[in-house]
């Protein structure tokens, strides 16, 4: 779940699994899957940011529960990580397939 805020100040949580689309005109408009429509302080590219966020955290836990490590496993220095433990996060290599040749 995101925590977005209305207009009025007032915080609330969404499942961000539910979100449809966000709107801006000129405010920032979520329209849930059943249609429920929340109007948001934060603007469109806030809202993508912070569902795009919460994606990530879960699959960065997802991955500490496969590989069995500690929920604070990413805070350990690279040189004090658990022997034998694989990291939560592998950086990614970008292939062009475009480039090949």
């Amino acid at each position: 779940m995101i925590i977005l805020t209305r207009l009025n100040g007032e915080q609330f949580a969404v499942n961000c699994d539910l979100v449809e689309r966000v709107d801006a005109h000129p405010d920032t408009v979520l329209t849930l899957v059943d249609a429920t429509k929340y109007i948001v302080a934060e603007s469109l590219t806030e809202v993508v940011i912070r569902v795009r966020d919460f994606r990530a955290g879960v699959l960065v836990r997802s991955a500490e529960l496969q590989h069995r490590l500690p929920v604070d496993a990413a805070t350990f220095p690279p040189d004090t990580f658990p022997p034998g433990a694989v990291p939560p996060v592998t950086p990614l290599r970008i292939v062009n397939h475009g480039d090949e040749g």
